[in-house]
């Protein structure tokens, strides 16, 4: 499968839509999903990017290691090494379709006092 690395506009914001939900590889929800080359448990957050006069929803993968503390909704992040990976299947004779993002890690970001830059929290 194609991994495609997203780029970024430095206008470019996200904000935190949900709390990390665990990522499981059955429907049963049995066995979390884990990280190929970690085996950290994989997370899917929600959150809203917002470019220029525009705002979308977007699921984002992310191991374990990748959360820091801190994360609420509302919590202005931004997507470490961000890829997309477009994907589609057959499933009782219908077509689905969509694009599946990852991130390494997901930089929390703490509004700056006055004069001082954005901070990362300790993850």
């Amino acid at each position: 499968m194609a991994r495609i690395r997203v780029g970024l506009l430095d206008t470019t914001s996200f904000m935190v839509g949900t709390l990390p939900v665990p990522k499981y590889t059955d429907q049963e929800k049995t066995t979390f999903a884990t990280d190929r080359e970690t085996g950290q448990k994989l997370y899917t957050v929600t959150v809203f990017l917002m470019e220029e006069e525009r705002a979308e929803a977007m699921k984002i993968t992310v191991a374990a290691d990748g959360l820091p503390d801190g994360l609420k909704p509302g919590v202005p992040v931004r997507p470490v090494e961000l890829f997309a990976t477009p994907w589609a299947r057959i499933f009782n004779g219908s077509l689905s379709d969509g694009i599946a993002y990852r991130a390494a890690a997901l930089e929390l970001l703490i509004p700056a006092a006055a004069g001082e830059p954005a901070k990362k929290a300790a993850a």
